[in-house]
């Protein structure tokens, strides 16, 4: 009997070369770990496609059947390649080696019988495909016994030690077939007959080595629920740990400063969506148990007035609160804007960046210990060791993907006791991926504008119609509205930066000349005051038009800009392309949003522009940017490590997800501490590995 702890090396067929390979380049030791090793897609290979078909095939996998003609060696140098021909009575196929060609060329048995696998390439209507894999046919072949084979994530070590995965398919299928094979069950047996889910040992045989379709499918999604139970339960556990050990600061009232301030100064009347999220906010600071709460709000919906809200429970309470934001753009606007709203009140706030004069900054490190600063607004400085605060109540962190993780928590260790935690995202993010990468995390929502905000109107216009484009921006500058002009950031240098952005300027400036038309020019080679100034400039409506790259994606609020002109509109992300339309539409009057290409765009291309003209809904807008993305690269989720999942995707699973965390919550409800009986599976389970840091945590 082959037991889970075994060496990798004594499986039949491994040996210690091949076991050091695996070792090394897949983290593959024991058995346990090969079967852990999932394949990432299954291929029907009881079929087999005529060559005359190949055209219906570009860029997919296929299985031929024919007869090998051997070419022989082409090429010089780098270029130099083994050619063969696949014949199967209906046409001709070239087969192309380009490494190990001399071991392919004594290999192949000249006009034997072969099954061929491979994906099939097209240059200029020439079709190949490279590094095939072949298996030689013998008298007693049945091709409908190989039905669906696992193809497994491999690497390109391993395959140049000839290592493919056909081998780890070969070695799965001998271990979950052997005599006594038995892997211990992970779930509760509840949970199994619920969804009367096969054992964990029937799974990994459905997978490894699966007979049809709906074996495949049923181990599939008992697998994808394991993966996903365990992600949400880890989650729950942080959270209710983070309950039991930490004391949270009690605001018994909700306040002087917010009363007064809600009932004689709030400039515009709180959506019913703004009251519903305050209330939770409120609900979390009266409880004795630290706030943790993820803001998500779509652009210019009211995040920053229920931040300042939040800051009047705490300032209101005898606490401090500080806002962190990315920029020193959207720290002074912040400040600017807070100081504003709540002079009457008396409070002290004060402004703490990388640009803050010495003198100036001592002072207010002096105050803010002093207990003499109710508010400070800041950047990344915030975080430093010299900023220490008297009783700090309430940490607000702004855009928080833009923040590592370690920074974010440095922020809230400042208080005497933990102070309450909320942090603001206006990047949507979907059900999903909020519940799988901020699952220990409460989550408030805003899904409503402001009243008498107009709905930004967005069109696509290709680069031979920008002259039409650029009257209508002159009838907006006629009306006394302003105009965003943006340039992409070609690549990541600041010289090749302002050299497009220049190149833009001189372009806009033929169709719209100076000084009949004043411009502002912001980009990243700009020194903080002179990015201000220019900015300033565009606020006080000095200019007409703002020239600029991807710096103003957050942090302008200019109520009179009636439009925004996006150029190479394809070279944007949708979440960034949603954001910057997100600079206009903050008055009364029409907005719009003009996004110019080329005339050539990639399916992508061609799905991110349709959806952005389609709808405003950040929401739908964050579905869409994950369906075309993947989790991993949205909001910041790379560094965080939570979606490494093996087999379950966010992006189509999300009924297994939901089905997973109501698991993991009602069985954490019964059993919180995992002692009873029927929670051994997951004792065991959770005692295999470390817990992996969850980097979504706060506190």
């Amino acid at each position: 009997m082959i037991q889970l702890d075994s060496n990798i090396e004594f499986l039949k067929g491994v040996g210690p070369a091949k076991a050091e390979a695996l070792k090394s380049e897949l983290g593959i030791f024991t058995v346990a770990d090969l079967l852990s090793h999932y394949p990432f897609r299954h291929e029907d290979r009881s079929k087999v496609v005529p060559i005359f078909e190949v055209p219906r095939y570009k860029d997919v996998y296929v299985q031929f059947k024919g007869k090998i003609i051997p070419g022989g060696m082409q090429g010089q140098g780098a270029g130099r390649r083994y050619t063969a021909f696949l014949t199967d009575g209906t046409g001709e196929l070239e087969l192309v080696w380009f490494q190990g060609a001399q071991w392919i060329e004594k290999y192949l048995k000249p006009h034997s019988d072969y099954l061929v696998y491979g994906k099939i390439n097209d240059f200029k209507g020439k079709f190949s495909i490279a590094h095939p894999e072949l298996e030689l046919l013998t008298p007693d072949f049945q091709l409908s016994k190989l039905g669906l084979q696992p193809v497994y994530p491999m690497t390109e070590g391993l395959k140049r030690r000839r290592i493919e995965s056909k081998l780890l398919s070969q070695l799965c299928k001998m271990v979950v077939y052997s005599p006594g094979f038995q892997m211990p069950e992970n779930i509760p047996q509840e949970i199994v007959q619920k969804f009367k889910f096969p054992t964990r040992t029937q799974a990994l045989q459905m997978l490894h080595a699966p007979r049809n379709v709906d074996e495949l499918e049923w181990a599939k999604k008992r697998l994808k629920f394991e993966e996903l139970f365990y992600l949400q339960l880890r989650h729950l556990q942080l959270k209710g740990n983070r309950n039991r050990t930490y004391r949270g600061l009690i605001f018994n009232e909700i306040g002087e400063h917010f009363n007064t301030f809600y009932q004689n100064f709030i400039p515009f009347e709180l959506t019913n969506a703004q009251k519903k999220v305050i209330r939770e906010i409120r609900n979390d600071m009266k409880t004795g148990k630290q706030m943790n709460r993820l803001l998500q709000g779509d652009v210019g919906s009211g995040k920053t007035m229920v931040a300042l809200l939040s800051m009047l429970i705490s300032t209101g309470n005898g606490f401090q609160a500080c806002i962190m934001a990315p920029t020193e753009i959207l720290a002074q606007q912040h400040f600017e804007s807070i100081a504003e709203s709540i002079e009457p009140l008396n409070l002290r706030v004060k402004l703490l960046t990388g640009s803050t004069k010495k003198k100036e900054r001592l002072a207010t490190l002096e105050q803010l210990e002093n207990n003499e600063i109710h508010i400070l607004v800041g950047t990344h400085a915030l975080l430093e060791e010299q900023v220490k605060f008297s009783n700090l109540g309430l940490v607000v962190i702004d855009e928080q993907h833009r923040f590592g993780v370690a920074q974010r928590a440095r922020l809230w260790k400042k208080g005497n006791v933990l102070p309450h935690i909320l942090v603001m995202t206006a990047t949507p993010i979907p059900r999903t991926l909020a519940m799988t990468v901020y699952g220990d995390l409460d989550v408030s929502v805003i899904d409503e504008l402001p009243k008498g905000r107009k709905p930004i109107r967005t069109v696509h216009k290709h680069e031979s119609s920008r002259g039409l484009v650029m009257d209508f921006i002159k009838e907006e500058i006629e009306k006394g509205r302003q105009i965003y002009y943006v340039f992409p950031l070609i690549e990541d240098s600041t010289k090749l930066e302002l050299q497009s952005l220049m190149s833009g300027y001189d372009m806009v400036t033929e169709y719209l000349p100076t000084p009949q038309y004043k411009y502002s020019l912001v980009h990243g080679k700009l020194k903080p005051a002179e990015k201000e100034a220019e900015m300033n400039k565009f606020k006080r409506h000095q200019t007409d038009i703002m020239i600029a790259t991807t710096v103003i994606e957050v942090g302008v609020n200019v109520p009179n800009a009636s439009v925004m002109v996006i150029e190479n509109a394809e070279r944007f992300g949708l979440a960034q392309l949603h954001q910057l339309r997100g600079r206009v539409g903050r008055g009364a009057e029409q907005s719009y949003c003009v996004l110019i290409t080329g005339g050539k765009l990639s399916e992508n291309g061609t799905k991110r522009i349709r959806t952005m003209v389609q709808t405003n809904d950040g929401f739908e807008i964050a579905k869409v940017d994950l369906e075309l993305r993947g989790p991993g690269e949205l909001d910041g989720t790379k560094q965080s490590g939570v979606l490494d999942l093996k087999l379950a995707d966010i992006r189509h699973d999300e009924a297994i997800l939901i089905a997973a965390r109501t698991e993991a919550q009602n069985w954490l409800e019964k059993d919180e501490l995992l002692m009873l009986p029927e929670s051994a599976p997951i004792r065991n389970e959770l005692g295999k590995s470390p817990n992996r840091t969850i980097w979504s945590k706060i506190s």
